[in-house]
């Protein structure tokens, strides 16, 4: 993907907020803690905009990536293709 797109800027709400300036910038806004979803899961995007719903990986044709495939399924939806 990088190199295709090139460097990529960090998303705003994954982006730590240590100084006021950077919080009025809106660092870190937004930014929705995994773990505190259902199933430790929450469906927000983390890729740059240049990035957003490339799939870096694509499940094989065995017993486990089939469970690997529904599993992302399940979390993603329709997002990537699963």
């Amino acid at each position: 993907a990088v190199h295709q797109k090139g460097d990529q800027p960090v998303p705003l709400h994954l982006r730590n907020a240590p100084t006021k300036l950077m919080k009025d910038m809106q660092y870190g806004k937004d930014y929705q803690y995994s773990h505190l979803g259902e199933g430790n899961f929450i469906e927000q995007e983390y890729l740059p905009d240049g990035l957003k719903g490339t799939r870096f990986y694509t499940p094989g044709n065995n017993a486990r990536e089939n469970e690997l495939r529904k599993f992302l399924r399940d979390r993603w939806k329709d997002k990537y293709g699963y």
